[in-house]
């Protein structure tokens, strides 16, 4: 993308235009990476087989913690990115890019070194017994031991691509790992393939995220002296301002998602002493779930290079009416999935797995979580803007105050009362309450920089 045209993306274009240019391809990356999370499970639910279904859910809070990393180098570097694109600060945006990628590369390995030496523990804290252990570690065999650097750097990779506006390559990158998935899935995990189960899975994962790693690369190297986002080891010498402006906003977006992590570990321990069943229903519904996630979060990430920009430049105006568009769209369309999710409740679990137990289970869990969907874009948008401003310690704050403070208590209490089924309804309690605070917050954030960019060109 050339300079005119980003600073038409950024400074000039429509706000309604501006935000779905750049929010579109997101989301719907965002999308194919959810059908390809629940091709896993919908895969290895045919085989009908509750201990191998059991195996990825309980292997997700590790998955999911390769999004500390992916935030604290992804989110903080394209922050920085961006934000110095805004003060027309190239040299910033280049070293940025170089200290992102290869500080994700490190600690890809250092997190394949850290599981592969103590698996053992690791999987009885996951909730993993004898029957679950096997196939829970043969899933990430190939998903972290092998593939946790690929994994990583994949959405590193996407992150640093999108913060310059270049948000329909970032996707194709993430999708075209994820076709290759699902194309995958089938071969290697069906007894009419290679039958391998849970752990055919995590080779398809591990072989899709080498290849979207491949496409980045070619990429940058096709787009070089065309594009702002370099990974030559020359650039690689990060400055104190780089790597405190990386981590003010890096670090707390990656606590935000460890306690991702420590929440799904309590909600999947909670869930395990009530059977293998109830452990796989609980994991379809998660997948499920993440549907209207991952759209709430694929445009909070969208819009953060236009809110990035445009608070570098000081145009709080332009940045107001981002959130206020995106925040109208997303209310609206996830509010309209959570019915549809509460309706169709039955249908939608019984695609995955053909077992009633299940399904049974499934349904009543659905209809509690879903009822926290319309609420959770708020959050998100919150937690987003604040990323792009580089206010990492209002994001953490609200990461703290959702999981630690509201989630993880509801569902302790919520389980007491109602065992099993209480569980469900521990996110609705959360997104409820912190979409309220996250609303008053984003207003008196909006009515403090009008004020003092107010007072500058005064």
């Amino acid at each position: 993308m050339q300079d005119t045209e980003k600073k038409n993306l950024f400074e000039d274009m429509p706000i309604s235009r501006a935000v779905m240019t750049l929010s579109i391809p997101t989301v719907i990356s965002s999308l194919v990476m959810v059908v390809y999370n629940l091709a896993d499970t919908y895969f290895v639910g045919q085989l009908n087989d509750p201990i191998q279904n059991s195996a990825v859910t309980l292997a997700a809070p590790v998955l999911l913690a390769f999004n500390a990393v992916n935030n604290l180098f992804g989110v903080g570097s394209s922050s920085m990115m961006s934000r110095g694109l805004g003060r027309k600060d190239y040299d910033t945006v280049k070293r940025s890019s170089a200290f992102g990628f290869y500080f994700a590369l490190i600690f890809g390995i250092l997190f394949s070194a850290a599981y592969t030496i103590f698996h053992v523990p690791m999987l009885r804290i996951l909730g993993a017994n004898t029957l679950t252990a096997d196939a829970t570690s043969e899933y990430l065999k190939w998903t972290v031991t092998f593939g946790a650097a690929p994994s990583i750097l994949n959405v590193v990779l996407a992150y640093l691509v999108r913060s310059e506006g270049a948000s329909l390559h970032a996707s194709i990158g993430t999708m075209s790992g994820c076709v290759l998935n699902m194309i995958l899935d089938p071969i290697f995990i069906m007894k009419g393939g290679l039958n391998m189960g849970a752990a055919g899975a995590g080779l398809a994962t591990f072989l899709s995220n080498c290849a979207a790693c491949m496409y980045f690369f070619v990429l940058l190297y096709v787009k070089r002296g065309k594009t702002y986002v370099c990974i030559r080891p020359s650039m690689f010498r990060p400055k104190k301002e780089i790597t405190v402006g990386v981590f003010a906003v890096g670090i707390p977006a990656a606590i935000q998602n460890l306690l991702n992590v420590t929440s799904m570990t309590v909600l999947n321990n909670f869930t395990a002493s009530h059977g293998a069943d109830a452990v796989a229903a609980m994991g379809i519904i998660q997948k499920i779930n993440m549907v209207p996630m991952q759209i709430a979060l694929g445009f909070s990430q969208g819009i953060m290079p236009l809110i990035s920009y445009n608070y570098a430049s000081g145009n709080v105006k332009r940045m107001k009416k981002a959130a206020a568009f995106a925040a109208k769209i997303m209310v609206v369309f996830l509010a309209f999935v959570s019915a549809l999710y509460y309706i169709c409740a039955g249908d939608i679990t019984a695609l995955f797995m053909k077992n009633q137990t299940v399904v049974d289970y499934g349904v009543r869990l659905l209809r509690g979580m879903c009822l926290g969907i319309p609420f959770l874009c708020i959050d998100f948008l919150a937690v987003g803007i604040f990323q792009a401003c580089g206010l990492g310690k209002k994001a953490l704050v609200f990461a703290i105050f959702r999981k630690i403070v509201l989630e993880i208590p509801a569902i302790i209490v919520l389980n007491m009362l109602f065992p099993l089924y209480g569980l469900a309804y521990a996110q609705f309690t959360a997104e409820f309450i912190l979409s309220i605070a996250a609303a008053v917050v984003l207003l008196r954030l909006f009515k403090k920089l009008e004020s003092e960019y107010s007072l500058t060109e005064q």
